[in-house]
């Protein structure tokens, strides 16, 4: 029998949880350890309709990256989005483990898979954290070459980028909010940086910089993670039913 509390531990031995942000929540979210599990729901958020595709697929715990629980909280009432998730979740008996920014830093994780996505091969981390990645491509490609890579390998809607001229070879990643590493990928000698949530004093500093920037959305940045991880986990507990949701993707869209 596979307990919530077994994929927990497993979990934190691929992430562990000292590795998170001081400013993060990552780790048991929500419900009761000691029960068992036979069906789990893997997606980046914990949205309403991850949690109605849990409880139509009869999944007794979602994995999330992003925590449901952040900031503290003084009730848990249908008043709030959180509390009524939170009500949601208690009254299906579902329960919620997140692997945040610990993933995000752990060998294997948020972006060593990022990265390899885009064919590069990782070389250490961008941020003193331990946070993104630097590689290589094997070969230079275009600007352009590398923009449609980025498109398929990503699955997103549409990418957002300024272009210094140079070709992609020296690579810096970050899955999710990276703007704020721009400054350190270039002074790193990479030519070009995949990240999301950039903001335009960040694309007007790589303009400056002489580096290709690529807003490729948060979802998308991230995401890859998520069936790896599922893979990862299906080999662990066989026992045990694993699915990526079919209901969470990308909500930006593109006119």
């Amino acid at each position: 029998m596979t307990r919530i509390k077994d994929i927990f531990d497993f979990l934190c031995g691929i992430a562990p949880l000292e590795l998170q942000c001081s400013f993060d929540n990552a780790g048991f979210q929500t419900g009761r350890s000691g029960r068992e599990v036979k069906k789990v729901l893997l997606a980046l958020d914990v949205t309403d309709w991850v949690i109605g595709e849990a409880r139509e697929k009869g999944a007794e715990l979602i994995l999330s990256h992003h925590p449901l629980l952040f900031a503290p909280m003084k009730k848990i009432t249908d008043e709030s989005g959180n509390g009524e998730k939170l009500l949601r979740l208690a009254e299906e008996g579902i329960a919620v483990i997140s692997m945040h920014t610990n993933l995000d830093i752990a060998p294997g994780g948020v972006n060593d898979v990022l990265i390899a996505a885009l064919g590069a091969s990782s070389e250490g981390p961008l941020d003193e954290e331990g946070c993104g990645r630097i590689g290589t491509l094997p070969e230079p490609v275009s600007m352009e070459q590398f923009l449609a890579r980025c498109k398929a390998a990503l699955r997103t809607k549409g990418l957002r980028y300024t272009t210094s001229g140079r070709p992609v070879q020296h690579l810096a990643v970050m899955g999710g909010s990276g703007g704020d590493c721009v400054e350190r990928a270039a002074m790193l000698g990479c030519d070009t940086y995949v990240t999301a949530d950039i903001k335009y004093h960040q694309f007007l500093l790589a303009a400056e910089l002489g580096l290709n920037l690529i807003d490729a959305d948060h979802f998308c940045t991230e995401n890859p993670v998520i069936p790896v991880l599922c893979e990862q986990l299906k080999k662990a507990f066989p026992d045990v039913e694993f699915t990526v949701s079919e209901t969470h993707g990308q909500v930006v869209e593109f006119f």
